[in-house]
């Protein structure tokens, strides 16, 4: 599971290299990219 977790976040380019200069930042950046991850998730299986 972390490993998927993992492979979710590096999707995106912001969060591959940490180009925020403060950790509050990078961890908001974290929190963003997992809501959008999750919201998709939930959006696909709604379909069925």
């Amino acid at each position: 599971m972390i490993e998927t977790t993992f492979a979710w976040i590096s999707k995106h380019r912001r969060c591959v290299r940490d180009y925020e200069t403060k950790p509050d930042h990078h961890e908001t950046m974290i929190y963003i990219v997992m809501i959008m991850n999750m919201s998709r998730r939930l959006a696909r299986t709604g379909d069925r």
